[in-house]
C-alpha cells in the first residue's frame, strides 16, 4: 500500500512539473513582451512626457488660473497629454532637422556637445548606434549562417556574416575575407566580431531563426535538417557494432598466445 501511494505521488509530481513547464513556456513570452512595452511607455512618459505635461500645466495656470485648470486637468485626464505631446514634439523636430536650416542648426548643436568634456566620450558612440539602428538603410545581413573556427583551431562556432570585411585588411591579406558575428550562448544579443578568410568558413543550410534557437538552447534544439533519422542512427549503430564485432570475437575466441600452455606428458 505504501509503495502504491509513493508511486502515485511521484507520478503526480512528474505530471505537475511537466504541465507547469509547458504552461510557463506558453505564458512567459507574452508576459515579458507586455512588461517590456509597459516599461518602454512608462520610461517615455516619465522622462519626456511628464516634464512636458508639467510645463504645459504651468503655462495654462499662468494664463487661465489654478482653479479652472485643476478642474479640467482632472476631468479629462490631461496628465497623459504630455506623452502625446512628446510624440508630436519628436515629429516636429524631425521636420525641422529635415530642412536645410534645421540640419545646419542641429550640426552646430552637436559640435557644441562634442566639445564638452564628459559628453564627448558618450555622445558620439550613442549617436552612431542610433543612426545605424533608426536611420541607416543598410541593415545587417544575417541571412547567411556559417561555421568558423573560433576561438581556436579545431573548435567550431556558429556565426552570421555581416559584411565583406575591411578594405585595408582585404588588400593586406590578398584575398576575400568575411566579417562574422559570433553570438554568445544563451544570450545572442552579445558576442564577438571576427574577420576571417572566405575559404576558412563553412556555409550551413540553416535559417537565422534556427541558428538563434540553436545558440539560445546551448545546442539542445537542433535544426530539423540536421537531425539524424531513426534509420540513420540505427545504421550508424550497426556499423559501429560490425566494426567492433570481429575484434571482440577475435579477443574472445583466440587463445592467449603469451599465456602458459598445458603440455600432456606421454608415458610409455
Amino acid at each position: 500500500m505504501v509503495t502504491v501511494e509513493r508511486s502515485v505521488v511521484k507520478t503526480f509530481r512528474s505530471d505537475f512539473r511537466r504541465r507547469f513547464s509547458r504552461g510557463l513556456a506558453a505564458i512567459l513570452p507574452t508576459v515579458l513582451t507586455v512588461a517590456l512595452i509597459s516599461w518602454l511607455v512608462g520610461a517615455i512618459n516619465q522622462y519626456v512626457g511628464h516634464p512636458i505635461s508639467q510645463g504645459t500645466r504651468w503655462l495654462a495656470v499662468r494664463i487661465w488660473g489654478e482653479s479652472s485648470i485643476a478642474l479640467v486637468w482632472e476631468t479629462y485626464y490631461l496628465a497623459f497629454a504630455g506623452f502625446l505631446l512628446a510624440i508630436v514634439l519628436v515629429y516636429i523636430v524631425g521636420l525641422f532637422v529635415a530642412s536645410y536650416i534645421g540640419r545646419l542648426v542641429w550640426r552646430n548643436i552637436e559640435t557644441l556637445l562634442i566639445r564638452l568634456p564628459l559628453i564627448r566620450q558618450i555622445y558620439p558612440s550613442i549617436k552612431q548606434v542610433t543612426d545605424f539602428v533608426i536611420l541607416s538603410d543598410k541593415k545587417v545581413d544575417f541571412s547567411r549562417v556559417v561555421a568558423v573556427e573560433y576561438p581556436r583551431k579545431g573548435v567550431w562556432s556558429l556565426g552570421f556574416v555581416t559584411s565583406e570585411g575591411l578594405e585595408t585588411l582585404r588588400t593586406a591579406l590578398g584575398g576575400s575575407i568575411l566579417t562574422i558575428f559570433v553570438p554568445s550562448s544563451p544570450t545572442p544579443v552579445t558576442g564577438y566580431t571576427v574577420t576571417v578568410r572566405r575559404d576558412e568558413v563553412i556555409d550551413l543550410p540553416l535559417s537565422v531563426d534556427e541558428a538563434l534557437r540553436y545558440t539560445i538552447s546551448a545546442g539542445v534544439i537542433l535544426p530539423t535538417a540536421e537531425l539524424l533519422s531513426d534509420g540513420s542512427q540505427r545504421r550508424n549503430h550497426d556499423r559501429a557494432a560490425v566494426s567492433n564485432g570481429p575484434e571482440n570475437e577475435a579477443e574472445i575466441d583466440s587463445p592467449a598466445q603469451d599465456g602458459p600452455r598445458e603440455s600432456k606428458e606421454v608415458r610409455p
